[in-house]
């Protein structure tokens, strides 16, 4: 059973929506909050090229967007533009933040901030580390949940989340 609550910390003017995901874990998501941003040791970026959805193919995850840990002495936005270069060969644009979110499964838990660009260019690499390469997709299902190519990074609610602020946003335009 997924959980889902949207409220404002009165005082902080923090929003957060949260939900429990399929694993169970808490999940708390907000545009601004800068604890999260802070602690993040993690990144996920949302990338288009060329008016395509960028995925990766994780060879054990499936179709993912890019994304992964943030490393010692590495910024978060550093972190996602290496991220997006390993894992599809593709050079960011203006990075644009949309939130970040902290994980909470119990005994763990982890926060990742959430990005947005458009690639300069998609260039051919030898080596995409962990994922096949890039796959550009026209469209994305309009459930992700129930389309078993994709990961189960693509399946809670932060993604539908983000796409409903780069829409808001006017960032694919």
């Amino acid at each position: 059973m997924i959980i889902y609550k949207k409220h404002l910390y009165k005082g902080q003017g923090i929003q957060m929506e949260q939900f429990i995901d399929k694993n169970g874990c808490i999940v708390s998501f907000s545009e601004n909050n800068q604890e999260f941003l802070a602690r993040s040791g993690h990144v996920l970026v949302i990338c288009i090229y060329e008016g395509k959805w960028v995925l990766t193919q994780h060879k054990i995850r499936g179709w993912e967007f890019p994304g992964g840990k943030v490393e010692e002495q590495e910024s978060v936005r550093d972190a996602a533009e290496r991220e997006v270069y390993e894992e599809t060969g593709g050079v960011s644009g203006t990075l644009f933040y949309l939130g970040s979110y902290h994980v909470d499964c119990g005994g763990s838990s982890f926060y990742k901030s959430v990005f947005f660009t458009v690639l300069k260019s998609l260039e051919t690499r030898g080596n995409y580390y962990e994922t096949d390469g890039p796959l550009l997709v026209a469209r994305l299902p309009e459930n992700l949940t129930g389309d078993d190519r994709f990961s189960f990074i693509m399946k809670d609610r932060v993604i539908p989340v983000c796409m409903r602020l780069i829409d808001q946003r006017g960032l694919c335009k």
